[in-house]
């Protein structure tokens, strides 16, 4: 500043020192005095040019000071700072999403539903804490999203919006909100199959590709039923030969899981050659896998299967199928195998197991048929 002289102007109350402005040339910076409360004040009003502060409007801000109208210098400052500290301790959406985000295993699943945060709820309700929230923006949100989105889609946007806000009110973050967030109703109950040729040419397909890891990921789901992402994360030290169980480690259904090895696992599991990974099936450099790649899909292809059957979790569905139609396995059992949380995820496979209970009940009338050409009824009295 060029001088700490005060110069009066002709408006009470208003003076002015001199200074330089941020081009390097003079220019006048206002201030104010007066009182407030029986408490004297003086406080700068602006700058001649940054401000575009006159003498005329520091007098009009000095008047409505006076007056109560508007905050002090200092009163506005510490309304800032209180508001500031209020903001810092709010659990809003997007803070609830950092935090929840940090308890999630890193990874594919992860980075899917950071994406749909950031492209459908972020821009929304990211700055907005639960308790604020109202069905109605949640619901006109939904029909939005309805129209561009597959209802499978939407209902995976809302169910990450709801675990983001459970995540929160369960560790006592923030309150939640005052209604149930609809989903929109979804027809997921695909089951894919393969009929015994198809089955035979995928095997052939596998030992051909030039991809052993994923191919030896293919079977093992079409030998255990195991879900992909259970595979990725499958660690030597959880599968026990001696015993004959693999132990799953916090699977989808949340409880950690144990799956019986059966012969053909075993083996495919005394095939593979173990290296310092701690994985079973190690993605770059030794860590956990992400993807199968294009390999799945290649083998698809070259099995001549078709375009929607899913490598890893169509296989999971044939070998429930397989059992199912055995007639030898019974739904709670197969529920076990499968490791389904809830045994209305197993009833999709139960005509199945009608079918093949069908079959065998029809034997009777062979039996009879037989009896009946041989003319060896047993006649009741």
């Amino acid at each position: 500043m060029a001088s700490k002289k005060r110069h009066k102007t002709k408006y009470a109350g208003v003076f002015y020192l001199e200074g330089i402005s941020a081009t390097g040339k003079p220019e006048k910076i206002y201030y104010i005095r007066y009182r407030k409360q029986g408490k004297a004040i003086e406080e700068k009003a602006g700058r001649q040019y940054q401000d575009d502060m006159t003498p005329a409007r520091a007098s009009g801000l000095r008047s409505q000071r006076t007056e109560g109208n508007e905050l002090t210098n200092d009163e506005q400052r510490i309304k800032d700072q209180a508001q500031k500290m209020a903001e810092t301790g709010k659990y809003t959406i997007e803070r609830l999403w950092q935090e929840y985000k940090l308890n999630r295993t890193p990874g594919k699943s992860r980075d899917t539903d950071e994406g749909r945060y950031k492209k459908y709820i972020q821009p929304i309700f990211g700055n907005r804490e639960p308790k604020n929230i109202i069905k109605l923006d949640v619901d006109r949100e939904r029909i939005k999203l309805l129209k561009k989105l597959s209802p499978q889609s939407v209902k995976h946007v809302l169910n990450l919006f709801t675990w983001i806000i459970n995540y929160g009110t369960k560790n006592n973050l923030c309150q939640g909100i005052s209604f149930h967030i609809q989903k929109p109703s979804v027809n997921n109950e695909k089951t894919e199959d393969l009929t015994p040729d198809q089955l035979e040419n995928l095997l052939k397909a596998i030992e051909e590709d030039e991809n052993i890891d994923v191919g030896n990921m293919m079977k093992m789901a079409l030998y255990t039923g195991m879900r992909r992402g259970e595979m990725f994360k499958l660690q030597w030290r959880n599968v026990n030969l001696d015993t004959g169980f693999i132990l799953l480690k916090d699977p989808k259904g949340g409880l950690d899981q144990k799956v019986p090895i059966n012969d053909m696992a075993r083996d495919l599991l005394n095939s593979i050659v173990q290296t310092k990974s701690f994985f079973v099936f190690p993605g770059r450099n030794g860590g956990q896998r992400t993807t199968t790649g294009v390999a799945g899909r290649r083998i698809r292809e070259s099995a001549g299967l078709p375009k929607d059957f899913r490598p890893m979790h169509g296989l999971r569905h044939v070998y429930a199928s397989m059992l199912a139609s055995s007639g030898k396995v019974d739904m709670y059992v197969l529920q076990k195998l499968m490791t389904h949380k809830s045994p209305k995820m197993t009833q999709r496979y139960a005509h199945l197991r009608d079918d093949a209970l069908k079959s065998g009940a029809g034997q009777i009338d062979d039996i009879f048929k037989h009896l009946a050409k041989e003319d060896k009824f047993i006649k009741f009295k």
